[in-house]
């Protein structure tokens, strides 16, 4: 017997378009699960887009106001992938009315934000999801486990790096991504965020940091109309950029471990160049998201000029059964969030959390908050969750 879970999406820029094509995907690569979600609602205020996207994607109904999805019996799940300014105030209004809520990161604008949603979650008693995908890559859950087996010896020392260009045009559009107001912090929020989920995941908790940011592109021409992902502006009235583009972090774990977290958002050359370098004291193990499905390993007991082999993972790793039969056959970006849907979908048909959750964004904005204040202080600065 399959349940049939109505579902809403709220935010229908490119990410709410990913959540919606991976609801619709879920079935198929997961057919035992014993819940099916259908497309109840989706809210967007930019007029025109909700109705376009209930046309092509098939919801029921559509809606300028997310409010009304709130308050909708027929939805009891919600995806929030609205801009960050409004992820406190619908995540909160959504777990109290009863909504279980996959919530896009960073979780609103600050250390506060994500904490008021996870309390909400916890006391709404619904299930709550956050939108870490990377960590739900097969090969970084290989890597976990390969970490965690001692195979590598004690880990010494990460380096995370999350380097794009999505703003690197210097006619890149003023949106709300780079005001403080609405975006909040900018490449900490876009892009360190995930790199400190995933030197969690992968290493445990983050004891303290130091920090330096910078803005390489400090002014920018405001948009004329809206937008959408990362759109370009001519003409339009220049305003300043109020978050960084830069960061680079050393990181203490609270295992003794060493790390250094480095993200840019105008890495001109650079296309969602992200990924790791872990070292232990007897191997380490090397990710790159561009080669989603490979790690690099080196093991064994030589130490020096001990060689670096390049292992494909496959239907023994993580959630890779349920797409490929095989090693060495490709995994894209979209199958992260058919993951994490699943693992949604799984947490509220079994009534406990599976992957990332607001818990995690919490630990992810402790560290974010760190970093602030520790380039305002030039010191070392503790991450408190």
């Amino acid at each position: 017997m399959v349940d049939s879970l109505g579902v809403a999406v709220v935010g229908f820029g490119w990410m709410g378009r990913v959540h919606t094509q991976a609801y619709a995907r879920v079935p198929h690569h997961y057919p035992s699960l014993g819940l099916r979600p259908r497309l109840v609602t989706v809210a967007e205020d930019v007029p025109g887009r909700a109705e376009e996207a209930a046309a092509q994607f098939g919801f029921d109904s559509a809606t300028r106001d997310w409010r009304e999805v709130a308050r909708d019996p027929r939805v009891r799940a919600v995806s929030i992938t609205a801009p960050n300014f409004l992820h406190r105030e619908i995540g909160v209004a959504m777990a109290e009315a009863g909504k279980h809520i996959w919530i896009e990161k960073p979780v609103g604008l600050s250390l506060a934000d994500a904490r008021a949603v996870a309390d909400a979650v916890a006391r709404a008693g619904v299930q709550g999801a956050v939108g870490f995908n990377y960590r739900n890559a097969p090969a970084v859950e290989a890597a976990r486990e390969l970490i965690a087996s001692g195979e590598l010896g004690t880990v010494t020392h990460v380096r995370v790096r999350l380097f794009s260009d999505y703003a690197a045009h210097p006619e890149g559009a003023l949106t709300w991504r780079y005001e403080k107001e609405r975006g909040g912090s900018g490449v900490l929020g876009d892009l360190a965020s995930h790199g400190a989920d995933l030197a969690r995941f992968l290493l445990g908790d983050i004891e303290s940091l130091t920090a330096d940011t910078a803005v390489f592109i400090p002014e920018r021409a405001r948009p004329t109309g809206a937008t959408a992902g990362h759109t370009r502006a001519t003409g339009g009235e220049p305003g300043p950029v109020e978050n960084e583009d830069y960061v680079n972090c050393l990181l203490r774990f609270a295992s003794g471990a060493r790390g250094v977290l480095e993200a840019c958002r105008v890495s001109v050359g650079e296309q969602n160049n992200y990924g790791f370098e872990v070292h232990g004291t007897r191997g380490a193990v090397f990710w790159d998201f561009r080669r989603m499905n490979e790690l690099g390993v080196s093991r064994g007991t030589t130490f020096q000029d001990q060689p670096v082999s390049t292992v494909w993972v496959g239907p023994g790793a993580g959630e890779y059964g349920a797409f490929q039969p095989g090693a060495a056959n490709g995994m894209g970006y979209d199958d992260l969030k058919v993951i994490e849907a699943h693992r949604f979908l799984r947490s509220i048909a079994e009534g406990e959390p599976y992957g990332a959750t607001p818990a995690d964004a919490v630990h992810s904005a402790a560290a974010l908050e760190a970093m602030t204040e520790s380039t305002q202080s030039r010191s070392w600065v503790s991450v408190r969750a």
